[in-house]
């Protein structure tokens, strides 16, 4: 299993990206948590994704500022070129169909200015949670394309990789259900599976996951790979 520091995800972003007054786009936002996060830090946000479901539990949340949503596909996003100081892939980039992934980098620097950062953040395929959650869904394959895409994209020419550093990230799960219910959150398409494996599910996640403050922790093991556009 990777070794590395421990290190909240926040924390490593924060540690690297200027966000007071920068424009920010986080591709593939899902519920809006990370969008949030960077408008409370003093980042002018907005949070794309391509599922209405995800959009509506993101709008529905409290606003941080003046973060703003909306339906896209990462292939194509509806910015201007050069309009972005950072883009986010958080999460993400492996839930992109693996034919656009060169394309959806593409995009993003697209609409980064000279100078702007493409900040991907993406879980490793290994650790006891990945392994959790694999009858479900194995993301072996599609997690190792993302990663080609983005070496690919890294060419020099018009994005050049500054970093790349490998942590595991804290990951806390309020209860079983909760764990549960957020799998299905994600992609409805596999509520029955999630239904007809469910007492494994239980299993494992009570096996594998810490007792502490009220909750369950795991450690996701991590890679973070940012990028400058030319």
């Amino acid at each position: 299993m990777t070794q590395g520091p421990l290190e909240k995800h926040t924390a490593v972003l924060r540690d690297r990206l200027s966000l007071a007054g920068a424009r920010v786009a986080d591709i593939g936002c899902g519920d809006g948590g990370l969008v949030r996060a960077l408008a409370r830090a003093g980042a002018e946000v907005i949070g794309i994704d391509p599922q209405p479901h995800q959009l509506d539990r993101a709008r529905a949340a409290p606003a941080a500022a003046t973060e703003r949503y909306c339906a896209a596909q990462g292939q194509a996003l509806p910015l201007g070129d050069a309009s972005l100081d950072v883009v986010v892939y958080f999460n993400a980039l492996h839930h992109v169909p693996v034919a656009h992934q060169e394309a959806a980098l593409a995009e993003a620097a697209r609409v980064l200015r000279p100078g702007g950062c493409l900040y991907i953040q993406e879980p490793l395929a290994e650790g006891v949670f990945f392994e959790m959650v694999r009858p479900i869904e194995d993301e072996t394959e599609v997690r190792a394309r993302a990663f080609e895409a983005l070496k690919r994209a890294a060419d020099g020419k018009t994005l050049t990789e500054e970093e790349q550093y490998i942590y595991r990230a804290p990951h806390r799960q309020a209860s079983f259900e909760a764990f549960r219910d957020g799998m299905i959150a994600v992609d409805p398409a596999r509520r029955p599976l999630v239904e007809a494996r469910e007492e494994s599910l239980r299993q494992s996640f009570m096996a594998a996951g810490e007792q502490r403050d009220g909750a369950f922790w795991f450690e996701i093991p991590s890679r973070l790979n940012l990028l400058k556009r030319v």
